[in-house]
């Protein structure tokens, strides 16, 4: 056990349940598979980094323990999107981690010197985010935990991030702020994706295999 842990949020990727807003132009099955392919990028990634990795999951957690059998799992609690990171977090560092942050899988082409910059950040601040382009987070982390961070936020709008800042103010907790990233939530943004980071494995397997869409 390190003092530092990096916890992921993921569901199974089942088709018409995962990345729905890449439909059109994918089928469910085929977003369904961007979304396997992201999330194991994630995973391949920052299992590298040498801290602790906990995956948080929707479900039975079934498709998880048979692709990552080396990987600590933990069931998401029961709630909305702040519920569960509330938890997901509290739980962390009950566990005696001094700093603990939170990623999904929607970002597979996140740089590790932006995390490493965030748990840097976390050793003078209560916590810290790394914002993305539309509005919400790719990244929240706290040293000290405060459920109050997570209360009354408009999940899954433009207003996370913003409003995130406010409640940190509200409590006078000292909040930092690292880079910015994008999520790839829609075919936009996977365009995007494909000019920013063109070597990542969800990059390639788009240009594989999706490329009667470009």
């Amino acid at each position: 056990m390190t003092d530092t842990v990096l916890g992921i949020f993921a569901k199974p990727p089942e088709a018409g349940k995962v990345k729905t807003r890449l439909c059109p132009p994918l089928t469910g099955a085929e977003a369904a598979a961007f979304y396997q392919t992201a999330l194991h990028e994630t995973i391949n990634v920052f299992s590298t980094l040498g801290i602790d990795l906990v995956l948080f999951h929707a479900g039975t957690g079934d498709y998880f323990r048979q692709h990552f059998p080396h990987l600590q799992l933990r069931p998401q609690a029961e709630g909305d999107l702040g519920t569960r990171l509330e938890q997901a977090l509290r739980g962390l560092l009950a566990d005696g981690y001094q700093r603990a942050a939170l990623i999904g899988s929607d970002s597979p082409d996140l740089p590790p010197k932006l995390v490493d910059a965030a748990f840097s950040a976390l050793r003078e601040h209560s916590c810290v985010t790394i914002p993305a382009g539309d509005g919400g987070y790719v990244l929240i982390g706290e040293s000290q935990h405060h459920p109050g961070l997570f209360a009354d936020i408009p999940w899954s709008t433009a207003e996370v991030f913003a409003a995130t800042q406010r409640r940190a103010a509200a409590f006078n907790l000292s909040c930092a702020t690292v880079g910015e990233w994008e999520d790839c939530d829609d075919w936009g943004s996977v365009l995007a994706l494909l000019e920013r980071s063109p070597k990542s494995a969800t990059a390639q397997y788009v240009r594989d295999n999706l490329a009667r869409y470009l």
